[in-house]
């Protein structure tokens, strides 16, 4: 795998705190402003993080992640659980309207009966950012054991 692809990422929930990403990859990348157009995003009952489905004529604000590499891209596919699935899109950047094609970790279930409402990254913030950010690093050290099977119980 030495490939060394630079990858993009549209992130709109929990990865949009650059504490979260920083705890992730080491770093903060450059990101943008941008818009998934044909998207929505719900809170999931008894979860802290939410999911995205299309959806017509909605849309979902967030961010790309720009310059990702091939080793923090399986970071991100370790992180973001089997009930996502790695998908590519076309995103609007908000300062210059271009579009781009970036992953984004799209809901597997689309008749989730969990699925509800519209998931709040203010409210996320106060709520539940400290624990998360906690999750977070034990993610990180199990995933960086020599005999990690990773996978993190939510």
């Amino acid at each position: 795998m030495s490939s060394n692809q630079i990858h993009n990422v549209f992130v709109y929930g929990s990865l949009l705190a650059d504490d979260v990403v920083r705890i992730l990859l080491n770093r903060v990348p450059q990101s943008s402003l941008a818009i998934l157009d044909n998207f929505q995003r719900f809170s999931i009952k008894e979860r802290v993080y939410p999911a995205i489905l299309p959806v017509e004529n909605k849309k979902i604000t967030g961010r790309v992640l720009e310059g990702i590499t091939d080793h923090e891209m399986f970071i991100l596919d370790e992180f973001e659980d089997v009930e996502y699935e790695k998908s590519t899109v076309d995103v609007s950047l908000v300062d210059s309207s271009e579009k781009i094609q970036a992953y984004a970790y799209v809901w597997c279930n689309k008749n989730d009966q969990n699925l509800y409402g519209e998931w709040d990254f203010e409210e996320w913030k106060k709520v539940h950012m400290d624990d998360f950010l906690q999750m977070t690093r034990e993610f990180i050290q199990e995933l960086e054991q020599p005999s990690s099977n990773s996978g993190i119980a939510m």
